[in-house]
Protein backbone atom coordinates (compact mmCIF):
# COMPACT_ATOMS: atom_id res chain seq x y z
CA UNK A 1 0.00 0.00 0.00
CA UNK A 2 1.43 2.82 -1.00
CA UNK A 3 1.94 6.32 1.72
CA UNK A 4 1.05 9.57 0.73
CA UNK A 5 3.71 12.23 1.68
CA UNK A 6 3.10 15.99 1.94
CA UNK A 7 6.97 17.14 0.45
CA UNK A 8 7.39 20.53 0.12
CA UNK A 9 9.22 23.61 1.26
CA UNK A 10 7.90 26.64 3.25
CA UNK A 11 9.22 30.15 4.61
CA UNK A 12 10.34 30.27 8.30
CA UNK A 13 7.11 31.75 9.23
CA UNK A 14 5.15 28.57 7.57
CA UNK A 15 4.07 30.47 3.99
CA UNK A 16 3.85 27.96 0.97
CA UNK A 17 3.44 30.89 -1.52
CA UNK A 18 2.93 34.32 -1.66
CA UNK A 19 -0.36 36.38 -1.70
CA UNK A 20 -0.01 35.65 -5.79
CA UNK A 21 0.85 31.96 -5.53
CA UNK A 22 4.66 32.64 -6.39
CA UNK A 23 6.86 30.46 -5.52
CA UNK A 24 9.89 33.00 -6.33
CA UNK A 25 11.33 33.20 -2.79
CA UNK A 26 11.92 29.54 -2.90
CA UNK A 27 14.40 29.73 -6.00
CA UNK A 28 15.87 32.54 -4.69
CA UNK A 29 16.52 30.56 -1.40
CA UNK A 30 20.55 29.10 -1.51
CA UNK A 31 19.79 25.08 -2.78
CA UNK A 32 16.05 26.41 -3.59
CA UNK A 33 16.22 24.78 -7.42
CA UNK A 34 16.43 21.24 -6.34
CA UNK A 35 19.29 18.58 -7.41
CA UNK A 36 19.73 17.28 -3.58
CA UNK A 37 20.93 13.82 -3.76
CA UNK A 38 18.20 12.86 -1.08
CA UNK A 39 15.37 14.42 -2.73
CA UNK A 40 16.68 12.24 -6.19
CA UNK A 41 16.21 9.25 -3.91
CA UNK A 42 12.88 10.26 -2.43
CA UNK A 43 12.06 10.80 -6.25
CA UNK A 44 12.75 7.74 -7.19
CA UNK A 45 9.87 6.18 -4.39
CA UNK A 46 7.61 8.13 -6.23
CA UNK A 47 4.62 6.38 -7.90
CA UNK A 48 1.84 9.09 -8.61
CA UNK A 49 1.99 13.03 -7.97
CA UNK A 50 -0.85 14.95 -6.69
CA UNK A 51 -1.17 19.06 -7.09
CA UNK A 52 -3.76 21.60 -6.37
CA UNK A 53 -4.64 23.86 -8.75
CA UNK A 54 -2.69 26.62 -7.77
CA UNK A 55 0.62 25.00 -7.69
CA UNK A 56 -0.29 23.23 -11.00
CA UNK A 57 -1.11 26.69 -12.45
CA UNK A 58 2.53 28.29 -11.50
CA UNK A 59 5.03 25.59 -12.47
CA UNK A 60 3.15 25.27 -15.65
CA UNK A 61 3.44 29.09 -16.55
CA UNK A 62 6.34 29.75 -14.69
CA UNK A 63 8.22 26.90 -16.75
CA UNK A 64 6.00 27.90 -20.17
CA UNK A 65 5.17 23.84 -20.00
CA UNK A 66 3.15 24.64 -22.72
CA UNK A 67 5.30 25.88 -25.01
CA UNK A 68 8.05 23.68 -23.88
CA UNK A 69 5.99 20.10 -22.18
CA UNK A 70 9.92 18.31 -22.76
CA UNK A 71 10.38 20.25 -19.28
CA UNK A 72 7.51 18.12 -17.79
CA UNK A 73 9.71 14.85 -17.77
CA UNK A 74 12.56 16.24 -16.53
CA UNK A 75 11.26 17.29 -13.26
CA UNK A 76 8.39 14.49 -13.22
CA UNK A 77 9.69 11.91 -15.06
CA UNK A 78 6.29 10.05 -16.59
CA UNK A 79 4.68 9.49 -13.55
CA UNK A 80 0.63 9.96 -13.43
CA UNK A 81 -0.28 13.14 -11.91
CA UNK A 82 -3.60 14.32 -10.25
CA UNK A 83 -4.29 18.25 -10.35
CA UNK A 84 -7.12 18.58 -8.17
CA UNK A 85 -9.38 21.97 -9.30
CA UNK A 86 -12.55 23.28 -9.36
CA UNK A 87 -12.11 25.47 -12.55
CA UNK A 88 -10.76 24.10 -16.50
CA UNK A 89 -7.24 23.83 -16.56
CA UNK A 90 -4.55 23.30 -19.51
CA UNK A 91 -2.90 19.98 -19.56
CA UNK A 92 0.90 20.23 -20.73
CA UNK A 93 1.03 18.03 -24.03
CA UNK A 94 2.11 14.93 -23.77
CA UNK A 95 2.11 14.37 -19.80
CA UNK A 96 -0.23 12.26 -17.78
CA UNK A 97 -2.01 14.41 -15.90
CA UNK A 98 -5.62 13.43 -14.69
CA UNK A 99 -7.45 16.73 -13.81
CA UNK A 100 -10.07 16.09 -10.69
CA UNK A 101 -12.32 17.69 -8.20
CA UNK A 102 -14.41 17.24 -5.51
CA UNK A 103 -13.18 14.67 -2.55
CA UNK A 104 -9.73 13.18 -2.70
CA UNK A 105 -11.02 10.29 -0.97
CA UNK A 106 -13.33 9.94 -4.03
CA UNK A 107 -10.17 9.47 -6.20
CA UNK A 108 -7.60 7.60 -3.95
CA UNK A 109 -8.62 4.25 -5.21
CA UNK A 110 -7.46 5.53 -8.77
CA UNK A 111 -4.49 7.07 -7.28
CA UNK A 112 -3.20 4.00 -5.17
CA UNK A 113 -3.66 1.78 -8.09
CA UNK A 114 -1.79 3.91 -9.85
CA UNK A 115 0.69 4.28 -7.68
CA UNK A 116 1.16 0.25 -7.32
CA UNK A 117 4.16 0.11 -4.62
CA UNK A 118 5.82 3.44 -4.62
CA UNK A 119 4.35 6.50 -2.62
CA UNK A 120 1.97 9.29 -3.43
CA UNK A 121 4.06 12.57 -3.38
CA UNK A 122 1.08 15.87 -2.58
CA UNK A 123 3.80 18.49 -4.55
CA UNK A 124 1.34 21.19 -3.11
CA UNK A 125 -1.03 23.11 -1.95
CA UNK A 126 -1.26 22.69 1.98
CA UNK A 127 -5.23 22.52 1.49
CA UNK A 128 -5.12 19.86 -0.21
CA UNK A 129 -2.71 18.25 2.03
CA UNK A 130 -4.86 18.56 4.39
CA UNK A 131 -7.99 17.53 2.78
CA UNK A 132 -5.89 14.32 2.72
CA UNK A 133 -4.93 14.55 6.13
CA UNK A 134 -8.96 15.22 7.18
CA UNK A 135 -9.57 11.53 5.28
CA UNK A 136 -7.25 10.19 7.10
CA UNK A 137 -5.13 9.68 3.87
CA UNK A 138 -2.13 11.45 4.72
CA UNK A 139 0.98 9.67 6.16
CA UNK A 140 4.16 11.72 6.17
CA UNK A 141 4.85 15.36 6.39
CA UNK A 142 8.06 16.44 5.14
CA UNK A 143 8.42 20.14 5.43
CA UNK A 144 11.84 22.12 4.37
CA UNK A 145 12.07 25.00 6.01
CA UNK A 146 13.89 27.99 4.00
CA UNK A 147 15.73 30.27 5.32
CA UNK A 148 13.14 33.43 3.96
CA UNK A 149 9.75 34.74 5.40
CA UNK A 150 6.91 36.16 3.35
CA UNK A 151 4.63 38.90 5.23
CA UNK A 152 1.67 37.29 4.33
CA UNK A 153 0.79 34.76 1.76
CA UNK A 154 -0.74 30.58 1.25
CA UNK A 155 -0.11 28.85 4.47
CA UNK A 156 1.51 25.55 5.04
CA UNK A 157 -1.80 23.35 6.43
CA UNK A 158 -4.57 25.82 6.79
CA UNK A 159 -6.06 23.70 9.55
CA UNK A 160 -5.53 21.98 12.95
CA UNK A 161 -3.53 18.78 12.88
CA UNK A 162 -2.60 18.44 16.75
CA UNK A 163 0.23 17.05 18.45
CA UNK A 164 -1.84 13.79 19.59
CA UNK A 165 -1.72 12.80 15.32
CA UNK A 166 1.92 14.02 14.95
CA UNK A 167 5.55 12.03 15.57
CA UNK A 168 8.40 13.62 14.71
CA UNK A 169 10.86 10.96 13.12
CA UNK A 170 13.62 12.72 11.71
CA UNK A 171 15.46 16.37 11.60
CA UNK A 172 17.71 17.47 9.24
CA UNK A 173 20.03 19.79 7.93
CA UNK A 174 20.19 20.12 3.94
CA UNK A 175 22.20 22.79 2.79
CA UNK A 176 20.45 26.43 4.26
CA UNK A 177 17.05 24.53 5.01
CA UNK A 178 16.00 22.55 8.06
CA UNK A 179 14.17 19.34 7.17
CA UNK A 180 11.73 18.03 9.27
CA UNK A 181 9.85 15.18 9.06
CA UNK A 182 6.37 13.77 10.92
CA UNK A 183 4.29 10.64 10.96
CA UNK A 184 0.85 11.50 10.69
CA UNK A 185 -1.79 9.56 12.39
CA UNK A 186 -5.85 9.14 11.50
CA UNK A 187 -8.26 11.55 12.85
CA UNK A 188 -10.23 10.50 15.94
CA UNK A 189 -12.97 8.75 15.34
CA UNK A 190 -15.81 11.06 15.58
Amino acid sequence: MPRVIFYTATTLNGFLADDHDSLEWLFAAPGGEGGDDDFQRFLSGIGVLVQGSSTYRWVVEHEDLVAHPDKWPAYYGDRPTWVFSSREQRAVPGADIRFASGDVAAEWPAIRDAAGERDVWVVGGGDLAGQFADAGLLDEIRVSIAPATLPSGKPLLPRRIGAERLTLTAVRKAGAFAELTYAVGAPAAE
